[in-house]
């Protein structure tokens, strides 16, 4: 019986030792966050901020686009410093997306991106650290608006399913992008 212990135990001892060596050998892969892009993404120039008039008509055609549907949603727009323009909350849109279609508007237009870059930063590749940046909002629905090449604002939606939000924010900024 000693000997099948004794036996058991070797066998354990030069499995760690080839595991050890192997783990030794093989260098780790590289991140993709160690990529070096050539050129700086998501750097459209800002420009001057949305007037009251063309957040209003983002508004607007946001909330067509929801309403067509049947989703109440709230619908933000900020301007290109990340500042409240215009709101808008449809009859039983919840109250728990108000302060967050602002938040994906503001987060948008700060980070010159679409939320839902986030969205994926995180679910598809794994990089969890776009959680520790201040005002990151990761969930789809909020859309920079951009005119004449340039961030003017962002236009955030919230209330339904994220890509619920992303097409009712797609109809608001395609108003602007004309």
């Amino acid at each position: 019986m000693k000997t099948i212990h004794w036996r058991a135990a070797l066998a354990c001892a030069a499995l760690l030792v080839a595991c050890e060596a192997h783990a030794q050998a093989t260098p780790p892969a590289a991140s993709p966050l160690d990529t070096v892009p050539e050129k700086m993404p998501f750097s459209q120039p800002y420009g001057a901020p949305i007037s009251l008039q063309r957040a209003q008509d983002a508004i607007q055609a946001a909330m067509a686009e929801a309403a067509k549907h049947g989703w109440p949603l709230n619908v933000a727009v900020v301007d290109s410093g990340g500042n409240l323009v215009a709101f808008a909350r449809m009859d039983g849109a919840q109250l728990a997306s108000i302060a967050i279609a602002e938040h994906k508007a503001r987060s948008s237009v700060k980070f010159r991106r679409p939320t839902k870059a986030f969205e994926d930063a995180i679910q598809k590749a794994d990089s969890k650290y776009i959680l520790t940046l201040d005002d990151v909002i990761a969930s789809r629905g909020g859309i920079p608006l951009v005119a004449d090449g340039k961030i003017i604002g962002a236009i955030g939606c919230s209330g339904a399913t994220g890509s619920q939000d992303e097409v009712v924010c797609t109809a608001g900024a395609a108003v602007i992008s004309k």
